[in-house]
């Protein structure tokens, strides 16, 4: 396979720093890597299939170079400036911000969803927020089966959600020092249904993204969606509470049976043996766990999913890489 030259933007990040560990756990084929953060943090040193790589400071010029494909997780607001300049010097962006998602002409890719819509793209790829990409890896194949006409989404998500500042917030909150960096409360031993900011329709920015993400993903604009999302005193991996309805009937065996054999899944469900989907063996890996599947009586048709996964590889660097590795196939 031929090898690329790509570059991480945002690289000393949390989720830049995932992205090396990613590359060079897929062993994904680059011929040379190029880091770029901040001012703050140029200078600095990370490494990469056991090659160390000095940060530069991200600028304009960054990109006069040859670098094939770029992957963004520096923020909205540096992804808005600094995406078109890389896409206009033939770099390929696969973006990690929400800048980009519901852009028309910009495809948002879950790679065991919706491949297909990379070869649409026009120099920027989005990649989709991390509550998103798990779920939609389960529901793609039960709405090619079963056709989804509504889902209800109850999310559980860890603070590493939030980066650095979420992580010290819960750390020194258990200590009992509540500094609130993050949240406007304390999040040690608190639920907090609040997850970016309220907008006017009395939904988070993080709930809409969910509705909104998952039917252009889907390629479903029809799909009835709600969403409450909530942010718990966990460090890593989302968990989520789905409930679907769908148009056609279906036997619990059979979606289990097509989940099991669904890319990107491994279903854990066996309630008698207290077996079923949990953050701490979610950590770390680049899979979607799928337990608690059973019917909801009380509606014809209903499904309750229980849906876990690792937020910052899966749910965001991993992600991008397997978009990457797709790219691959056209050079």
């Amino acid at each position: 396979m031929k090898k690329v030259n790509i570059a991480i933007v945002g690289a000393t990040g949390m989720v830049g720093r995932t992205f090396l560990k990613v590359l060079e756990e897929r062993d994904f084929p680059f011929d040379k890597l190029y880091l770029f953060a901040s001012a703050k943090s140029a200078g600095s040193k990370l490494k990469c299939k056991e090659k160390e790589y000095i940060v530069e400071e991200l600028k304009e010029d960054s990109f006069d170079r040859d670098i094939d494909i770029a992957l963004f997780s520096a923020g909205g607001k540096i992804s808005k400036k600094f995406a078109p300049i890389a896409a206009s010097k033939g770099t390929i962006v696969v973006d990690n911000s929400s800048a980009w998602r519901m852009e028309k002409d910009i495809p948002l890719v879950v790679p065991e969803v919706n491949p297909q819509d990379i070869r649409w793209h026009k120099g920027i790829i989005a990649n989709p927020n991390c509550s998103t990409i798990q779920a939609v890896v389960a529901l793609k194949p039960l709405h090619d089966k079963y056709k989804i006409k509504r889902i209800v989404y109850s999310t559980y998500q860890a603070v590493s959600g939030s980066g650095v500042k979420g992580v010290k917030d819960l750390e020194e909150g258990l200590k009992g020092n509540n500094i609130m960096k993050a949240y406007p409360h304390p999040i040690a031993n608190n639920c907090l249904p609040h997850i970016d900011v309220f907008m006017d329709n009395g939904y988070t920015k993080e709930e809409m993204k969910m509705i909104n993400e998952t039917k252009k993903i889907l390629g479903d604009y029809d799909l009835k969606i709600t969403a409450t999302t909530v942010r718990v005193p966990v460090f890593d991996c989302h968990s989520e509470s789905v409930n679907i309805e769908f148009e056609n009937p279906f036997e619990i065996e059979d979606v289990k049976k097509l989940l099991s054999n669904s890319p990107g899944i491994i279903v854990q469900d066996d309630p008698k043996n207290n077996l079923y989907p949990l953050a701490t063996n979610a950590k770390g890996t680049d899979l979607v766990y799928v337990g608690r599947i059973r019917r909801d009586y009380s509606i014809d048709n209903g499904l309750n999913l229980w849906i876990v996964a690792d937020n910052i590889r899966k749910g965001a660097a991993t992600n991008a890489v397997q978009i990457a590795e797709e790219l691959l196939k056209f050079f």
